[in-house]
């Protein structure tokens, strides 16, 4: 395609006369417009991050390693941190990174990157260790992804979530407490909802197991807390949320209302002289190049965002518009002297820029960003920002600014100036500052970039003296590779192969593609191994993890504060020692009994299934199995009263006995126990030979029984029978034989039909205490029944007996 200039010379020599001018301003009026509108795509193609990480909170042991550098050094907070930089939280240490939209918390024994960080991209990796991640917002095109070695996690939705790499890199523990994401890594996806715990384990084959997830642990607590001082914070009011640092404006100031600039922040804990930019020192840092770090615990949202302003001798902050997505930035100041001229000599000044004034970037960037930068910073309109622009970077192609009247540049105390070695190696300014006069920040050239040279001192920050001499995770944490879904970009160059380019452009950073022609061709990131197409996997749920113990969790102690060293809260897996609750011995299986297993309290009934049949009986000198009596108390309930001698007879005393050929009858519920019983007379004792009722805790009380013989074998006991669920009052009692029923006695009596009673229904005893169990013993008989108190029938005198019963009355 030919070039612009060279089609207008084309013109300009072949169209002479008056066609040729209205044929240039015709053409102009069309080519001009698209060619710059396709010149500013491609230089948004270089513009760097509108945002970045911020170092906000430390405590222990952490370390921090620059992109494209092998050195480990000793962090510092509010040191802004983008792709390809490291972290090392050590045993016991906590670190904490703020991105505007999420924060990100590291706990011990961590290992942590940025594989890439854009405006529509978090990609973190997690080599080992805890991430405790609060995602307070994401767009619809927005890509927030955590890698570890055996997969990556994808998080769809704002939430709070927790993601593990173990030491070994063998499994990874995914929590989400609220939102929603998913995991990809051998070529299966799985989606992990809000309340659900997930553990990846393998790597050549990946396993997942989803259970509910625990309670919350004290790095949990310790996240939340942090989280609660941004929600509640006053300065959200003041400025867009996605300042980062804002909450930290609280304790350290307070906001008052002007008519010229609004609402304004005001330190209240700096001295009389203090000015901005002179508590901290100066990093270089790609693609923005010379970036200022704070030294105050609120110093990041004032000195990267908004406007400072002197209001009756104090400075104050003026922050962006709220509703507008503010831009990152490394310094809102303008640079005096630098260079050796001027009157600066080799010293380096600067001053902070006032609310209206414009921001003229030293990298390379597009117009689109000037303006964008500019207007989400402070109040100032388009018009302003393309004369500054034009004037600065296309008409002159340098950042020379001396043209604009600066309101901050004669206030006094404002101005600040160190020698230039104490610039580039990064040491403290406010120890290092030189004074200089009015005069001397007159007659100094003003600029927007400074026109130094970055050292390695200058990358490595203000700890650089601590290098290689800190905590540095394990070679084998550090080399580990992570799954990644999406593709990150190349590694970064380190600045010993950018500081000779660096050096013919002092103080200008390198744009993106002078760096991409230093790094090798086709350079494929080593830390990266890109996980294939997954399609969806069927995690194991409800499971424990066979390689993650529930109470050791990656880069924590084996025993957490707030959680269960054997299993989360709301788990709903039973250990493995305990069955579920379809295999319960307790449990009633249809057709059999329901026994009452050894370890379970005597105390506790057992209801019966209705209408079951009772089990086959025994024989008197084998032991009998333990079965609770059909409905009838536990032995919880007091001594049985005596049996009732009063009761009138019934039609029940008429029907024929059981063949005693046939002890497996089933026979019907009985329910005499629980039918309300009047005032009962003493009775005489029962049987004392008889072993107690199953499932008893103690024997029951029992009565020797008057005018009956002894037993052949008195010391051979009876197993317990069920009570007969039919009245018997005038039944004589007899013994027993063995393996049968006794007949009913010759003599006795035999009813009215005309005079039974009707069985009397089962009613709750709603006036007085339950009945005791009545004694499992033959019902004594009353004073006035005939009995033989001789001896027991002859089997002769029983066939009598039962057919003299089944004669009709009358005969």
């Amino acid at each position: 395609m030919m070039p612009l200039t060279s089609v207008f010379a084309f013109l300009n020599n072949n169209f002479r006369g008056r066609l040729g001018p209205v044929l240039l301003l015709a053409l102009a009026a069309t080519l001009l417009p698209v060619h710059a509108v396709a010149q500013d795509d491609r230089d948004q193609q270089q513009d760097p991050p509108s945002r970045v990480a911020r170092l906000g909170y430390m405590a222990g042991s952490v370390s921090f390693q620059p992109a494209g550098e092998s050195e480990w050094v000793q962090a510092v907070p509010n040191r802004p941190m983008t792709t390809g930089d490291k972290l090392w939280a050590d045993n016991n240490s906590r670190a904490e990174l703020q991105l505007g939209s999420a924060v990100i918390r590291l706990g011990a024994n961590t290992g942590f990157s940025f594989l890439n960080l854009d405006d529509r991209t978090a990609q973190l990796q997690l080599t080992s260790g805890s991430l405790n991640i609060n995602v307070r917002h994401l767009d619809h095109d927005d890509v927030f992804e955590v890698d570890t070695p055996n997969q990556a996690f994808s998080i769809f939705q704002s939430g709070s979530y927790r993601v593990e790499a173990s030491e070994d890199g063998s499994y990874t523990v995914v929590s989400v407490r609220q939102g929603e994401g998913e995991s990809t890594g051998n070529g299966q996806n799985f989606t992990i909802h809000s309340g659900q715990r997930a553990t990846f384990s393998g790597t050549d084959q990946l396993r997942a197991d989803v259970v509910q997830i625990g309670g919350p642990d004290s790095f949990d607590n310790w996240a939340y807390s942090r989280d609660h001082r941004y929600e509640s914070s006053r300065s959200a009011q003041y400025v867009s949320h996605d300042v980062v640092g804002y909450d930290d404006l609280d304790d350290y100031g307070d906001w008052r209302d002007n008519r010229d600039y609004g609402h304004v922040w005001f330190p209240n804990r700096v001295s009389a002289d203090w000015a901005p930019y002179r508590d901290g020192h100066w990093d270089w840092i790609s693609p923005w190049g010379w970036t200022w770090v704070d030294d105050s615990p609120w110093g990041y949202a004032p000195f990267h965002y908004g406007r400072w302003v002197d209001i009756d001798n104090r400075w104050g902050w003026v922050a962006g518009p709220v509703a507008v997505r503010p831009v990152y930035a490394p310094a809102l100041v303008v640079f005096i002297g630098g260079g050796g001229g001027g009157g600066f000599g080799a010293n380096i000044g600067w001053f902070p820029l006032g609310p209206r004034e414009v921001y003229v970037p030293s990298y390379h960037v597009s117009r689109e960003y000037v303006n964008r930068v500019n207007v989400s910073n402070t109040t100032v309109n388009n018009t302003t920002i393309t004369n500054v622009y034009n004037t600065t970077i296309i008409n002159n192609k340098t950042t020379n600014v001396t043209n604009v009247n600066y309101a901050n540049r004669n206030v006094r105390n404002a101005v600040t100036a160190v020698p230039q070695q104490a610039f580039t190696s990064a040491q403290p300014v406010n120890r290092a500052a030189v004074a200089v006069n009015a005069q001397q920040i007159a007659s100094g050239p003003v600029s927007a970039r400074v026109a130094v040279a970055p050292t390695q001192q200058s990358v490595l920050g203000a700890r650089a003296a601590t290098a290689n001499r800190v905590a540095a995770p394990p070679a084998a944490v550090a080399n580990r590779q992570v799954i990644a879904k999406a593709t990150p970009p190349p590694p970064p160059v380190a600045f010993s192969k950018q500081q000779q380019a660096l050096a013919q452009h002092p103080g200008e950073p390198l744009a993106r593609r002078e760096v991409q022609d230093l790094r090798p061709a086709n350079a494929a990131h080593p830390m990266v191994k890109q996980a294939p197409p997954g399609k969806p996997g069927t995690p194991n749920m409800g499971s424990q993890a066979a390689n993650q113990p529930n109470g050791a969790r990656p880069g924590q102690p084996a025993s957490q504060p707030n959680q269960p060293t054997n299993q989360p809260a709301n788990q709903p897996n039973r250990p493995g020692n305990q069955p579920a609750p379809n295999n319960q011995p307790n449990a009633a299986r249809p057709g059999q009994p329901s026994n009452q297993p050894a370890n379970r309290p005597s105390n506790q009934p057992t209801p019966p299934p209705a209408s079951r049949p009772e089990p086959t009986r025994p024989e008197n000198n084998r032991p009998e199995p333990s079965r609770p009596e059909a409905n009838r108390p536990q032995a919880s309930n007091p001594a049985a009263p005596p049996a009732r001698n009063d009761r009138p007879p019934s039609a029940e005393a008429n029907r024929p006995q059981p063949n005693p050929s046939e002890p497996n009858r089933p026979e019907p519920p009985r329910s005499e126990a629980n039918r309300p019983q009047p005032a009962q007379p003493s009775a005489p004792p029962a049987r004392n030979d008889r072993p107690p009722a199953a499932g008893a805790n103690r024997p029951q009380p029992t009565r020797p029984q008057p005018n009956t013989p002894a037993r052949p074998e008195p010391t051979r006991p009876e197993p317990p029978r069920p009570e007969v669920n039919r009245p018997d009052a005038n039944r004589p009692a007899q013994p027993p034989a063995r393996n049968e029923r006794p007949p009913a006695p010759a003599q006795r009596p035999q009813p009215d039909r005309r005079q039974t009673n009707p069985p009397q229904p089962q009613r709750p005893q709603t006036d007085r205490p339950p009945q005791p169990e009545r004694p499992n013993n033959p019902t004594p008989p009353r004073a006035d029944a005939p009995h033989n108190t001789q001896r027991p029938p002859t089997p002769e005198e029983q066939k009598r007996q039962q057919e003299e019963q089944k004669k009709p009355p009358g005969i």
